[in-house]
Formats: structure tokens, sequence, C-alpha cells
């Protein structure tokens, strides 16, 4: 079938070894589509690429991975976007570097509806990790389709809360999309697999390499509107992809933490350098002037309600609530980040919390 040959094409010429995304797009716009580049010859070809990559590209050396990508492609639920397909997302389209494929697997419509990356530590705290999904829950419910990048910690905490929103969640791999890395999180990759989407512009059977992480981080905030940080470090990855947000136009968010937490120290560089500080999923929704969605209200909980009972109007801190409550400190702490949630209690600096009204 001729749809077949020139995905085929497409594929060759993304298997080419040192042919770069610049390069592979200066062929396509010197030659035409894929079908076109592979049928000129190696001195048309070597005045674009060296004459060593043309050579490669003219080779066969590739035939087996192409015919393995094509069945790949065949099965139910797996697809191959290319950068000539009209439903190729325009919001990564329109970044410097967007991958010439990137191999599906799940829903294909997500990649439609507005995206919101959520990132952070792979060291995350509880509390970290409790915020990641509940705020993705949130903003999910909202409309906007999680992205993240299937890493232990904040990642993993955003796709979980993602998945049990309209909006659903997408995970930007940095292997092949026929390999869920890392192991710890194959469960979840795979329900994402079923009921969200998996993203990789990596061929198939891509084993995990540290380089291919920051490249696919590019792709995260690319297909998205905006990038939260929720925990970071000072060397954490994640300020790479707020970084590569920010140069693509995105907004970038941050959620503050404790001054001496050392997880909090990245997400309060960002706020310094410009980032929007974000207490609320309101806070994020208004500045994405997203009007037309809102956080639906939770169904009144009585042991919620009655924690403000328990905070009253000063300032307070954990132990204290959970000295008036009864209750666990995981408990209270729940309570009072569906709270925050609500914009109905703020944090404060020192771990304290107050009412906002």
């Amino acid at each position: 079938m001729q749809q077949d040959a020139e995905l085929a094409a497409w594929i060759k010429l993304s298997l080419v070894p040192g042919l770069g995304g610049q390069s592979l797009r200066r062929l396509l716009a010197a030659f035409g589509l894929p079908q076109q580049v592979l049928a000129a010859g190696r001195g048309a070809l070597a005045r674009i690429v060296s004459d060593e990559i043309a050579g490669r590209i003219l080779s066969d050396l590739d035939s087996h991975a192409v015919g393995a990508a094509l069945e790949w492609a065949a099965v139910d639920g797996h697809a191959v976007l290319t950068l000539a397909d009209g439903d190729y997302p325009q919001p990564l389209l329109e970044t410097p570097d967007p991958p010439a494929l990137l191999y599906l697997h799940g829903r294909r419509e997500l990649l439609a509806r507005p995206g919101l990356a959520v990132v952070g530590s792979r060291n995350a705290t509880p509390q970290g990790i409790s915020n990641a999904e509940q705020f993705a829950r949130a903003f999910s419910a909202a409309g906007l389709t999680i992205v993240s990048g299937l890493a232990l910690g904040i990642d993993a905490a955003a796709h979980r809360g993602g998945l049990e929103g309209a909006g659903s969640t997408i995970a930007v791999l940095g292997t092949g999309a026929d390999i869920l890395y890392p192991q710890r999180n194959r469960a979840l990759g795979e329900r994402i697999a079923r009921e969200g989407l998996i993203v990789s512009e990596f061929s198939l059977g891509t084993p995990p390499h540290g380089g291919n992480f920051p490249r696919r981080n590019r792709v995260i905030s690319g297909l998205t509107r905006g990038c939260l940080v929720v925990e970071a470090a000072l060397a954490s990855g994640s300020l790479i992809t707020a970084r590569l947000a920010a140069e693509q136009g995105r907004e970038v968010f941050a959620i503050p933490g404790s001054i001496h937490s050392p997880h909090a120290k990245g997400c309060h560089a960002l706020i310094k350098q410009g980032a929007k500080l974000v207490e609320s999923a309101q806070d994020l929704l208004q500045e994405l002037g997203m009007k037309g969605f809102a956080v639906p209200p939770a169904a009144a909980d009585p042991a919620v309600t009655g924690m403000l009972a328990h905070l009253g109007y000063d300032p307070c801190d954990i132990d204290t609530l959970c000295a008036r409550s009864g209750l666990t400190a995981d408990a209270v702490s729940a309570m009072l980040l569906q709270l925050e949630l609500d914009g109905k209690v703020a944090g404060l600096p020192g771990g304290l919390y107050q009412r906002t009204s």
C-alpha cells in the first residue's frame, strides 16, 4: 500500500545513524517527502548532508527495523505519527526541534487537547507526591491533559492524578515506546497505554540512556501550554524541562515549599526567575486563561469542613491541628491540601497554615 510505503520511508530516514532532526528537516525542505529524499542521488544528498550520511541514507541496513516498526504500528492502539500528518500536535510542531516521528500507544486524540506538564523530583517527599497527584487530578478534571515523563516520584504521581480526571495523561518516554522504564512504573505505564497515551520519538527497542531523557523533556514541554514544577532540588532535571518550556514560550509555574527544604530550592529559584507561584489549582487555570473550564467542587466532607474549625483564624501548624482534632498527621495533611485546592486555606512559611477567608 502507498500509505505503508510512505510511512516506511519516514521510519527509514529516522533510523539513519548520525542523521539528526535539523539535517532531516533540511533534506525534507530540499527534496519534499521522505520518498523523494530516498530517490535522490548520493551527489544531490551530499549537498545537504555529509557524503557518509548520504551513503547511509541510500543503504538497506535498516530494512529489518523498518519492517518491525511497520508491524508494531499495525497493532490496534499503536501508531507512528509523522511531521506530515494532519493531527501532528500543533504546539510541538511550532517548537524549534519537533521530532520527525512520534511512536504512540494509546489514545491518540489526547494530543489534540490542551496539555499541562507536571514534573518534579524523582526523590520526592510524601507531601510533594501528594501535592502532585491531587493538583494533577484537579487539572485533569478541569480539562487539561497531564503530561509527564513516567519517572519515579512526582512524574508518577502526576500521571496517577491525571488518570482520575477527564483530561487523562500522556507519558513521554526516554526509551522506545515498547519499553516501559523504570521497571517500578511498569504497571502504571501499562495503565497509561490503556487509558491515556504513551509517546516516544525514539525507535522501538531503544533502551534507557542518560542522554535521551533531557532530550525527551523538550517534547514534554512542547506538547503543553505550561509547565508546573511541584518539587525540585537545585540540580533537578525538572529544571531542564522548565527552562525548555520558557524557551518555547510556555508558562512556567512552581509550587513553593519550606525555606528549609532542599526539595523546594529549585521551585524557589524558578519563582525568583519569574515563574508563577501556584498555591491553588485555580491560580494556574486563571493564568492559562481557561475560563471555559472550572475545577468541579468536591462533595462536602464534614471532616474536611471541620478542620477549618480546628484551624481557627490564626496561623497554625500540623502538630497543633493533630492535637486539636485527634487525627494523624497524614490525615490532617490530606485535609489541608484539599482545603488549599479549594482556596480556603493557604500555606505559610515555617509549615504554618491559615484561612484565606
